[in-house]
């Protein structure tokens, strides 16, 4: 299993001083650097990550701008430097949010018959478009009790993965992009989901065998996955909230699978007509 990069580790006095700086040190900067880019100066960076001076919430906000801390993780600096939490998090289903869930059902909906969901910074999945349900036909029903999970729905030996011509490669992107993802927050239960699905036995075999397929140049790597006799393509492309001002908007994520081969289009273009 890949050994992951741990983030910014807690350290054990839990003050903003400490907490800034294994940002900093995962980010790779230097105090100098990051002087310049939120306009102090690297004496009192070091001031401030020994605990010798105090931050104005101002700079606290803008050194986590400058070191693109996730928003949630913004918060807890606030907390530890004495300040009260400036991102609330309201959950998905507050009324307050009814525009955005429409918004985001409104375009998922329009993207059919091409798949596209909605999840969080966990891959629940908290909507789903008809493409979605058609690939999901005929998975156990233990793996579509809510929480819906994208990542457990796709790499379990009893979910997508045996259908999925591309397995190892498209296993691969996926860890990958939680690896990527851990690195960038400090989440136990992403490290754990992705213990989970990392741990997953690899199905034998794959489906599509058989006569060679005419070659296809695709333009990134695709998702090649048995559906009812045919191998259909995709690829996969996300999208998030431009400056989000809460932890939940923050953290939700549209994903959209495009067709990469003109077959796959011409087999879900028949679907909808």
């Amino acid at each position: 299993m890949t050994t992951l990069p741990s983030g910014p580790a807690a350290p054990a006095d839990r003050g903003v001083g400490p907490l800034l700086r294994a940002w900093r040190e995962q980010r790779r900067v230097s105090q100098l650097e990051l002087a310049l880019q939120a306009g102090s100066s690297a004496r009192h960076i070091s001031f401030v990550e020994t605990g010798r001076s105090r931050p104005s919430e101002e700079m606290v906000l803008r050194l986590a701008e400058h070191l693109d801390v996730p928003v949630r993780e913004r918060n807890a600096l606030l907390l530890a430097a004495g300040y009260a939490p400036r991102y609330p998090e309201t959950p998905l289903d507050d009324p307050a949010l009814d525009a955005l869930r429409a918004g985001m059902e409104r375009l998922i909906q329009g993207y059919e018959p091409y798949p596209a969901l909605v999840a969080d910074a966990l891959y629940d999945v908290h909507a789903a478009n008809r493409g979605v349900l058609m690939l999901l036909d005929g998975i156990p029903g233990h793996l579509l009790e809510p929480p819906l999970n994208a990542m457990r729905l796709t790499l379990h030996p009893e979910g997508l993965a045996p259908r999925i011509v591309n397995l190892p490669e498209w296993r691969g992107h996926l860890l990958a992009q939680m690896e990527r993802q851990i690195a960038l927050r400090r989440s136990e239960p992403l490290r754990r989901l992705y213990e989970e699905v990392a741990a997953y036995p690899v199905p034998e075999g794959a489906p599509g065998d058989g006569a060679p397929e005419e070659p296809v140049a695709y333009f990134a790597l695709p998702m090649r996955i048995e559906h009812e006799g045919r191998v259909l393509s995709f690829t996969s492309s996300i999208a998030t909230f431009n400056t989000p001002m809460d932890v939940t908007v923050a953290e939700l994520a549209i994903e959209t699978l495009l067709p990469a081969d003109p077959a796959t289009v011409k087999y879900l273009q028949s679907l909808s007509s």
